[in-house]
């Protein structure tokens, strides 16, 4: 895997400027209270070309006279608080096993950055990410600068670049060892969605659902979860976002399990929506088939070499040509298209990116102009929340359906990482007749 992270650096060298350095720190600590933290989650980029999960760490390269270097601060070996917090990496075995040419300990940033950064032309460093690494980095800088001002040798560099957007267009392309990592944490969330399923009944709460997911999720190895679980039951299930997952589910409603864990800290991220009591009604079904028309669509679309606008115009008409077809809505296909009427019912973007973030590449959003390519890895996830108001007919009000698959481009078109979780409502209806 290591060589993974090598070719990762080889690339960003590549497009650094001469005479410069990018810095990444690692994701800081969060606290809970007093003398207790939040579980660590590295920073993904961090990770990305160090694959090590330590807080308090930066990692720089450095471009400089045709010599590329890889240099670390991170924790000092720990020896006193190794009986309360186990053993850390240190600065020995970071030379060995993150493969850098120099480790040094975190406190001595202040005493070595500054030398790191000396006469070189550019520095890549993602402002506003954490206000106390902005700190030591711009405090680094005016110690260099007041420096210079005395003694001819030293001389901060002229010019700070945003390192992100090399980043995530490396990101967005994902090697064969990402797309298996992602495989597995799909595979693994598979398994607990069809958990939650055959566990479903009525008077049951939403949080039993969450139970069950996160019992197979913790079975199979994987600490995390992708994101806040979401299992909205009724009226929950019209709530994008929803993470209260509080409610007693009834007999007679939908509920949506929007659920993915993280394997080796790359996401899943799986939405189906199941009948309570195992059985669909006629209204549910129709609208359940509107979505399930919608993602079939969808799936045959993406492929290699199509702006993903061209993808969300033809499932939006198809969704458009639906809704009136049972007079949710009227009006020419045209005229629903200019007015956007179909956001009443679907609000959200039709796919995202997935890895190391489940909403992966932030700054590279999945947007219209985006030109698909070998490689990619999205969420696709068509849905419909009907509102419940006076001008829907009153069986549909209410009726919140989202099914959500995770895809890889490839060179012919696409594979679906989740294929193998059922979501037709016959399959569906017959899997929750089975015992758990």
């Amino acid at each position: 895997m290591y060589q993974e992270y090598l070719n990762r650096r080889k690339k960003l060298f590549a497009q650094m400027a001469p005479e410069s350095a990018t810095l990444i720190f690692a994701a800081a600590e969060n606290n809970k209270n007093f003398d207790y933290n939040f579980q660590y989650r590295q920073d993904k980029n961090f990770f990305y070309f160090t694959g090590f999960n330590e807080p308090q760490a930066l990692f720089i390269l450095i471009k400089r006279h045709n010599n590329n270097q890889c240099i670390i601060f991170n924790q000092k070996k720990n020896t006193n608080n190794k009986q309360w917090f186990g053993s850390n990496l240190g600065q020995k075995s970071a030379l060995k096993k993150l493969y850098v040419n120099y480790s040094y300990t975190w406190n001595d940033i202040e005493n070595r950055l500054y030398l790191i950064l000396n006469y070189l032309h550019v520095v890549y460093y993602a402002i506003g990410l954490n206000e106390k690494y902005d700190k030591i980095f711009f405090l680094t800088l005016e110690k260099l600068r007041l420096k210079s001002k005395k003694n001819k040798k030293f001389c901060a560099p002229k010019r700070i670049l945003d390192w992100r957007l090399f980043v995530y267009k490396m990101r967005l392309i994902k090697s064969k060892q990402e797309i298996y990592f992602i495989q597995k944490a799909c595979d693994i969330s598979i398994l607990a969605h069809i958990r939650a399923i055959k566990f479903c009944q009525p008077k049951r709460y939403e949080y039993e659902l969450v139970a069950e997911i996160h019992h197979e999720f913790l079975r199979n190895g994987c600490l995390t979860n992708s994101y806040n679980t979401i299992v909205g039951s009724g009226e929950n299930s019209c709530i994008l976002h929803y993470t209260k997952n509080n409610k007693k589910m009834k007999n007679g409603e939908l509920v949506l399990i929007d659920a993915g864990c993280e394997y080796c800290n790359y996401t899943s991220d799986i939405t189906r929506t199941i009948p309570v009591n195992g059985i669909f009604l006629k209204e549910q079904r129709i609208i359940y088939h509107i979505v399930l028309d919608m993602l079939n669509l969808a799936l045959k679309l993406f492929k290699p070499n199509i702006k993903i606008k061209i993808i969300n115009i033809q499932v939006i008409q198809l969704l458009l040509s639906k809704l009136k077809s049972i007079g949710l809505i009227n009006g020419t296909i045209n005229q629903l298209m200019h007015t956007k009427i179909y956001k009443k019912f679907f609000m959200h973007r039709l796919c995202h990116w997935i890895g190391l973030s489940v909403h992966d590449c932030e700054y590279m959003p999945c947007n219209d102009n985006t030109i698909l390519k070998p490689g990619m890895t999205l969420a696709v996830e068509p849905g419909i929340y009907i509102p419940k108001n006076n001008n829907i007919p009153f069986l549909y009000r209410g009726i919140g359906i989202r099914i959500e698959e995770n895809i890889v481009i490839t060179s012919k078109g696409n594979k679906i990482f989740t294929q193998n979780l059922i979501k037709t409502p016959n399959e569906i209806e017959k899997l929750m007749r089975k015992p758990i």
